[in-house]
């Protein structure tokens, strides 16, 4: 008998799966045949040792890379992205670690970079800044942001404020699927306490995360689910609430099998 070729059908609650993708660099082959899925309304870890792939995947996620082969299915069609704006309008923000916020502007500047609202149009088109300053403030009042006021330059916020700010940026723009790269990474515990208490609040908001950490208390305490990648593998995934730190920590060396 014939073994079946079909796959699985699609399951209504998985916003993303990826399948058998895989992506070299030269003779270095990053990502060896990754499987794994994201439910909406969830927040999904991913982690592993530096050089595991996990950037890697990322970055053919949210469009930066494109897999020599495998399919990524996001909310029911399977992607191709070209670049990032595709996959902004497809409805996937990435919080890098870095943040790309642009120092010297405001709040309100950063929040609606390459996006920003005008009134007339081209060539004669002009910056609706009130517009943007306004929708801006409701922003961060909705995910309860501490950040003094929009008009503030980024330059004198905080380690927190700004991945504030960036988190803010994400979620607000239409977005089914936040990636966030080590988003408490140089932040104290105070300012941890208040990220991790948004991301909590995009998942409460119906946004799916999907959170690169090397803090596996944060990861327990975050997540509803934990993938693990090692050496450009996914070697695992389990439920958060089956698992515990110490057999993550076996996936990630080959101490445990998956």
């Amino acid at each position: 008998m014939t073994a079946s070729t079909e796959r699985p059908p699609a399951v209504a609650a998985d916003l993303l799966t990826v399948d058998a993708v895989s992506l070299s660099f030269g003779p270095v082959r990053a990502l060896r045949d990754v499987a794994l899925n994201m439910r909406r309304g969830e927040i999904t870890a991913l982690v592993g040792d530096n050089g595991a792939g996990k950037s890697t995947l990322v970055r053919c996620i949210s469009g930066i890379h494109r897999p020599d082969s495998g399919e990524i299915t996001f909310d029911g069609q399977v992607i191709a992205f070209h670049s990032p704006d595709d996959a902004r309008n497809a409805g996937i923000e990435t919080v890098h670690q870095n943040l790309a916020l642009v120092e010297d502007l405001t709040v309100w500047q950063n929040l609606f970079l390459n996006r920003e609202k005008v009134y007339g149009r081209p060539p004669f088109a002009l910056l609706n800044r009130r517009a943007m300053k306004n929708e801006a403030q409701q922003m961060v009042s909705t995910l309860a942001v501490n950040v003094p006021a929009v008009t503030s330059r980024v330059r004198r916020l905080s380690g927190g404020q700004r991945q504030a700010v960036a988190i803010c940026r994400a979620a607000s723009f239409s977005s089914k699927l936040v990636i966030m790269d080590e988003p408490t990474a140089a932040l104290g515990v105070q300012e941890t306490s208040k990220v991790e208490q948004l991301i909590a609040t995009l998942r409460d908001d119906g946004h799916a995360v999907l959170l690169i950490s090397h803090n596996f208390e944060q990861v327990l305490r975050l997540s509803d689910q934990v993938w693990v990648m090692r050496a450009g593998r996914c070697v695992g995934g389990r439920r958060t609430a089956e698992t515990t730190g110490e057999e993550i920590v076996g996936l990630i060396t080959g101490a445990l099998a998956s």
